[in-house]
């Protein structure tokens, strides 16, 4: 049974469409296995592991046959962490009549598919921390309606475990998030219940917009002896000042990928969000075909974490790597790049 999700409502766009028959209505429904398709990418926010997820859904598509440039046409959207643009992309999609809608980041997911249920427009999401908090999956991992996709759930116990071995006097772990962020808001909530495991204390701080991060961040590193990060697209999109303030206070920051560790972030038990959106593109590819619809497949995660970890960020902090953490290293950076 269809459900629409609670962060977003349809626009008029979507009743100008049912009421005027365009592109995207039953009626001009494109056959599945057709020889060439059109996918709308709507990306909610700018930053490098939702790149990353972007570049891996073309690869994942292409090593399924369907490629750029050749039997595939993309439009591509970013939504610059509004949800209110979020929403117009949607829209635009829907009424173009696209084959299916590929979704990076909760935000951007929860908006396509509130848009692009009624037109029958599959929605193949990415970077979903918990699809099941964001109402696009039931308790069982089951689609909601013709949407699917991978989650990039965070190995919340490896990071607090990891954090304990690099900062073994550590208190407290700071923690900034996007109030509105349905992925944000579960993963507070499960740091919080294991934080105690580690004889950590989890100090949060919320924030609404991007115009809070410099304030918050003040705050919260004049409490903390650390700063960890979620998957939230509107705090990691600003982590560039997050880093500044905690390395003038010689504060680790702790990534929850790879990219944030290449920016300057201590360390992470993170995902590759290239391999993430690979796996996505394979699923996407299986729908394009019509091998299956979206609400028969249950959504995925990547289940093995990778640790990642900037020595020269290390250097800088005064912190020793534990020599068995450095030998497990998934990748290690040497300089702190450019964002």
């Amino acid at each position: 049974m269809k459900r629409r999700v609670t962060a977003g409502l349809l626009t008029a766009a979507m009743m100008t469409m049912m009421l005027t028959g365009c592109a995207g209505s039953s009626g001009d429904k494109k056959e599945s296995g057709k020889e060439s398709y059109t996918i709308g990418i709507e990306q909610f926010a700018e930053h490098g592991s939702l790149d990353n997820c972007r570049e891996g859904v073309l690869k994942g598509l292409e090593s399924e046959g369907i490629v750029e440039g050749e039997n595939l046409t993309i439009d591509y959207k970013n939504a610059a962490a509004d949800m209110g643009t979020a929403g117009q992309i949607s829209d635009s999609f829907v009424s173009d009549g696209v084959d299916m809608i590929c979704a990076i980041a909760t935000p951007a997911a929860q908006s396509a598919y509130n848009v692009a249920m009624d037109a029958e427009i599959p929605v193949i999401y990415t970077a979903v921390t918990d699809p099941v908090e964001a109402e696009l999956a039931d308790a069982d991992g089951n689609a909601v309606g013709e949407v699917t996709g991978t989650s990039d759930k965070l190995p919340i116990k490896a990071q607090l475990e990891m954090i304990r071995n690099l900062l073994p006097n550590a208190k407290k772990i700071g923690i900034m998030y996007t109030t509105s962020e349905a992925n944000s808001v579960s993963a507070i909530k499960e740091y919080k219940k294991l934080a105690g495991d580690y004889e950590f204390e989890i100090v949060e701080k919320g924030i609404t917009a991007t115009a809070d991060i410099p304030l918050a961040t003040d705050e919260l590193l004049g409490e903390v002896d650390c700063i960890t990060n979620l998957t939230d697209n509107t705090v990691v999109s600003s982590l560039a000042t997050i880093l500044e303030k905690a390395g003038e206070k010689k504060i680790p920051v702790f990534g929850s990928e790879i990219e944030q560790v290449k920016l300057g972030c201590l360390a992470a038990e993170g995902i590759d969000y290239i391999s993430l959106g690979e796996q996505t593109g394979k699923m996407a590819a299986k729908v394009l075909k019509g091998e299956k619809k979206a609400s028969e497949m249950k959504y995925e995660i990547i289940t093995e974490p990778g640790f990642y970890v900037n020595t020269k960020v290390a250097e800088n902090l005064g912190v020793e790597v534990p020599e068995e953490l450095a030998k497990n290293a998934v990748e290690s950076f040497h300089e702190i790049s450019a964002e």
